[in-house]
């Protein structure tokens, strides 16, 4: 196996595993509604994720371990992703905002940080801030 392939492979396996994460967050109220249907289906496209590996990533998410990139900025990326799930529905839900903190841990945030972080990153997408500035404010928050 070449070493290009072994990337492409733990490469897909974020992807798998950030994908499970965003499935985990839209199942947390136990209803997917149709913006949340079209935010995964998108997602899903964006992260190469198959017809076959959505169907068996959707039966069971918590199968699928956390996969954290190694750039900030692609952590950040995959929190404004995050994010933006809990909002799919128009409604954020306690259960989501624990979850999506459980996650902010698991993709290697600092601990001390991780409320802030994940307060700010809901902040941010509540008021329609596009990815770049997103990454800047993150960025800032962890900073203090």
């Amino acid at each position: 196996m070449a070493i290009l392939d072994l990337y492409q492979h733990s490469q897909h396996r974020r992807e798998i595993g950030h994908f499970a994460n965003i499935i985990s967050i839209a199942n947390a109220d136990e209803v997917i509604t149709d913006d949340e249907q079209k935010l995964l289906d998108r997602l899903a496209f964006s992260l190469n994720i198959t017809e076959k590996e959505y169907k068996k990533i959707k039966e069971n998410p918590d199968n699928y371990p956390i996969h954290p990139p190694v750039e900030y900025d692609a952590k950040i990326e995959r929190l404004f992703d995050l994010i933006k799930m809990i909002f799919a529905d128009k409604e954020v839900l306690l259960k989501e905002v624990t979850l999506v903190r459980k996650i902010v841990v698991g993709l290697g945030f600092p601990l001390n940080n991780v409320e802030k972080i994940t307060d700010e990153a809901i902040h941010l997408v509540m008021n329609n801030n596009n990815l770049v500035d997103f990454i800047k404010a993150i960025k800032n928050v962890n900073k203090r």
